[in-house]
């Protein structure tokens, strides 16, 4: 995380040549984000700006937010022919901006039953990050069907500021009862901050390091600095 640079989310996501081609790379699918004193207000009496199908929770007794894996792909989850609302967040287990999220958006499952939530790790998923322009973590993009049609930019992330998001954009009012618990903090999403190794930085180092050392060898002006190079450098 640079908290420095970046202020309230960690980026980017991901690094190496990735990053470099979601930073370059336009966004190929545009997010319509309303201005932000109208997307995350209050005021309840503006028509929403997304109409959600809600899904029948009949037979559904515990509702929770599903995390994908690195093989699972975000497109197999939302169904483009439907009108149903999906809110999907794109994060990353070192960020801690990401870590002080889980909790809020681990409980907005009980808040919403009728809608769905899932989350995967952006550093896992560089071709989603592209895509759809995330370069910075934590970011929260609400998707009618397959198609993203509002980013959360609020800079304070908790869950009433979540509900409100939800609520001016789609209309549906969040259960009153509902709040952060001890359970929301363990899981499914990581409030942790986890260590790992960025192979894909390491890569670019390494092949950077490689090509600057063939192209200092390569060089004539200093191959008789060489062992056994110096006959052929007097030729």
């Amino acid at each position: 995380c640079d908290g420095a640079a970046a202020g309230d989310t960690c980026g980017p996501a991901g690094s190496g040549p990735a990053a470099a081609q979601a930073r370059e790379q336009p966004v190929l699918e545009p997010v319509l984000p309303a201005p932000a004193e109208e997307q995350n207000g209050t005021d309840s009496a503006k028509a929403p700006k997304v109409n959600c199908e809600e899904r029948n929770t009949t037979g559904i007794e515990r509702f929770t937010l599903q995390i994908l894996n690195v093989s699972q792909d975000l497109m197999e989850f939302l169904n483009p022919n439907s009108s149903d609302c999906t809110l999907v967040l794109f994060y990353t287990p070192w960020c801690r901006f990401s870590a002080s999220l889980a909790p809020h958006f681990n409980s907005l499952p009980r808040a919403f039953p009728t809608l769905r939530f899932l989350a995967l790790d952006a550093s896992q998923h560089s071709s989603l990050s592209t895509r759809f322009g995330t370069v910075a973590v934590p970011n929260i993009l609400l998707f009618q069907g397959a198609k993203p049609m509002a980013r959360f930019n609020h800079t304070d992330r908790t869950l009433e500021t979540l509900k409100d998001f939800i609520f001016n954009q789609t209309g549906i009012e969040a259960k009153s009862d509902v709040a952060v618990t001890e359970e929301d903090w363990e899981g499914p999403l990581p409030s942790v901050l986890t260590k790992g190794i960025d192979w894909l930085l390491l890569f670019s180092v390494l092949f950077l390091a490689g090509f600057v050392m063939y192209a200092t060898i390569r060089t004539e002006s200093i191959r008789w600095l060489i062992p056994g190079q110096e006959h052929e450098h007097q030729e």
